[in-house]
C-alpha cells in the first residue's frame, strides 16, 4: 500500500542512481586505461625512433659480456685489480696515485676553457 501512496520501492530512483554511478566508474576506468596505453605507446615510439634506445646502457641486452670486453693497452701507470682484498697497503697505493692525478688536473691553466676539450687533451688521434 505504501507504493500506491507514492513511496519509493526497490526499483525506484535510489537504485537507478547506484547503477548509474557504477556505470560512470566503469567508463572512467576504461578511459584512464586507454589514456595510459596511448601516452605510453607514443613515448616508447619517440624513444625508439629518436635512437635513444640504443644508448640506454642500463638494459641488460646492451651491456657487453665479460668476454667481449677487451683490456685497454693504454699507457696507464697504475691499474687497480678488479677484485681482491682491500688493506692499508692497497689503499695507500691508491691514494698516492690519486694525488698524482689530482695534481695533474690542478695544473691545468684553464680547466673550463675550450682547450680542455681539445683532441690532444682528450687523447683523440688526429690525422
Amino acid at each position: 500500500m505504501e507504493e500506491a501512496n507514492g513511496a519509493v520501492g526497490k526499483t525506484g530512483p535510489k537504485n537507478k542512481k547506484l547503477k548509474r554511478g557504477g556505470w560512470n566508474l566503469l567508463v572512467l576506468g576504461i578511459l584512464s586505461v586507454l589514456v595510459a596505453v596511448t601516452t605510453t605507446s607514443v613515448s616508447l615510439a619517440i624513444y625508439h625512433n629518436s635512437g635513444d634506445i640504443y644508448l640506454d646502457r642500463s638494459r641488460p641486452g646492451y651491456l657487453p659480456d665479460e668476454g667481449e670486453i677487451e683490456d685497454d693497452d693504454t699507457d696507464v701507470e697504475y691499474k687497480m685489480e678488479k677484485s681482491g682484498k682491500i688493506d692499508m697497503k692497497v689503499l695507500e697505493e691508491y691514494l698516492e696515485n690519486l694525488d698524482i692525478e689530482v695534481k695533474a688536473i690542478d695544473s691545468y691553466d684553464k680547466p673550463f676553457g675550450a682547450s680542455a676539450l681539445s683532441n690532444e687533451r682528450l687523447g683523440i688521434p688526429t690525422e
